[in-house]
């Protein structure tokens, strides 16, 4: 190894520098074994004989195939929130009765799709409820069902992913739980078999977790009581991960976690002589940390700051912008070089408001560097677009220094795909 090569980021035993001159740039690297690591720290914490647990991967966080294939393999069923989602799980092994259909707004086409499908509805409003049984009916079919509960349960989160705030637009309130269970148990070809809830994401305070899980307990006690026997509860995700790593943050474990929910859970079925199974939806702590964006410097400029000019935005990764998330950011072939200056790393898309990174200390940098954006694995690119005209980037595999293209980067032709030119316009 050269002394030039010793600077350079090496991430899943791979050289990012030599990714980036391959694949080019805007690139996201995968590790696989840390994909399959953060799953199995789920699985050994919540590892109980009091309580049988199953994880189901919340697919909008990154649903890349090859990733889902991953996941299947370590026995990870899916929380879907659309009809592509589901083709996607389904597609990569998960077998549909660990796949739950989730969502606030779905057609007759997504009920549909999901009673063939033979997976769990998580039903969010009575309407909803009342539309399935009838789809169901059509189809001669019967349809395992989980109300969702918004429990009013106020997480310390971004505004935008706080879902299970009264206020939100998810789940039936929770005065309201009762009766639609009641509803359920009446309607033709439907199966009520659980309770399902969220409270947010990126949470950082695992307390909350204790307090949706005794409300959520609560309710199955009143079911109990009125003769409503439940198999499973699904209390959603939401644990945050450390983004800010150079500022020492610090955030919980999955066993941390469990420490928060299983107490409650278990104590609450010893009182009633059940026995239900847990599941959980974790999204962000899988992929967060799996993930980096490699993207190449176009200008420095000096301006009322030191703005670096990336060819990766908000186009790519979009949670600095909506959320003003934290990112870490590297020089990727200055790896080991002096932090020296305050910089703002932003994109090249034509808005302003296109800021990966405000005032970091970074080594001296140059046209031509490579900058890695860590920690982009959860809501970067299944979340990215083809706004201003600029093709989605490719992303690869690396494990124990092997490379594999897992999606090829677009082309200026699949801007133009699915567009059509009215015959009179010509």
């Amino acid at each position: 190894m050269t002394e030039e090569e010793k600077n350079h980021l090496i991430f899943g035993g791979v050289d990012v520098v030599e990714l980036a001159e391959r694949y080019g740039t805007p690139l996201y690297v995968t590790d696989e074994n840390k994909l399959r690591v953060n799953l199995r720290s789920y699985k050994e914490a919540f590892e109980t004989a009091n309580t049988d647990t199953d994880i189901y991967y919340a697919v909008k966080a990154n649903g890349n195939l090859a990733l889902l294939t991953i996941l299947a393999s370590e026995g990870a069923g899916a929380d879907v929130f659309s009809t592509g989602e589901l083709w996607l799980t389904k597609s990569a092994g998960i077998p549909a009765e660990k796949i739950l259909f989730n969502g606030n707004s779905k057609s007759d086409d997504d009920l549909r799709a999901a009673v063939e499908s033979g997976v769990k509805i998580s039903v969010d409003s009575k309407d909803e409820l009342r539309a399935l049984s009838v789809v169901a009916e059509e189809l001669r079919k019967e349809v395992e069902i989980a109300i969702r509960v918004n429990p009013d349960v106020s997480p310390e989160v971004h505004p935008k992913i706080a879902t299970g705030l009264k206020e939100s637009k998810f789940g039936l309130p929770y005065y309201e739980v009762i009766s639609a269970c009641e509803e359920a148990n009446k309607l033709p070809n439907i199966a009520l078999t659980g309770l399902h809830c969220h409270i947010g994401s990126q949470i950082l305070d695992v307390s909350v977790f204790s307090e949706a899980t005794e409300k959520m307990m609560d309710l199955v006690e009143k079911l109990y009581e009125k003769g409503i026997a439940l198999e499973f509860v699904d209390l959603g995700g939401g644990l945050g991960i450390a983004y800010k790593q150079e500022e020492k943050e610090i955030a919980p474990t999955p066993k941390d976690l469990a420490e928060a929910i299983l107490p409650v859970f278990e104590k609450k079925m010893d009182e009633l002589g059940i026995n239900l199974k847990l599941v959980l939806e974790p999204g962000r702590s899988i992929v967060a940390s799996t993930t980096i964006l490699l993207s190449r410097i176009n200008a420095v400029k000096r301006a009322y700051k030191n703005f670096v000019a990336i060819d990766a935005g908000f186009n790519l990764l979009i949670r600095p912008v909506m959320y003003d998330a934290y990112h870490e950011v590297l020089i990727a072939n200055k790896i080991n070089e002096r932090v020296s200056e305050l910089y703002t790393v932003v994109g090249p898309v034509c808005e302003a408001g296109d800021i990966i990174a405000k005032d970091r200390k970074l080594p001296s940098v140059e046209r031509g560097d490579l900058v890695a954006i860590l920690d982009a694995g959860a809501y970067g690119f299944s979340m990215s677009s083809q706004y201003n005209g600029r093709p989605r980037c490719a992303e690869v595999l690396v494990c124990n220094g092997e490379v594999d293209l897992i999606r090829s980067g677009e082309s200026i032709e699949d801007l133009l795909r699915n567009q059509k030119i009215p015959a009179r316009l010509r």
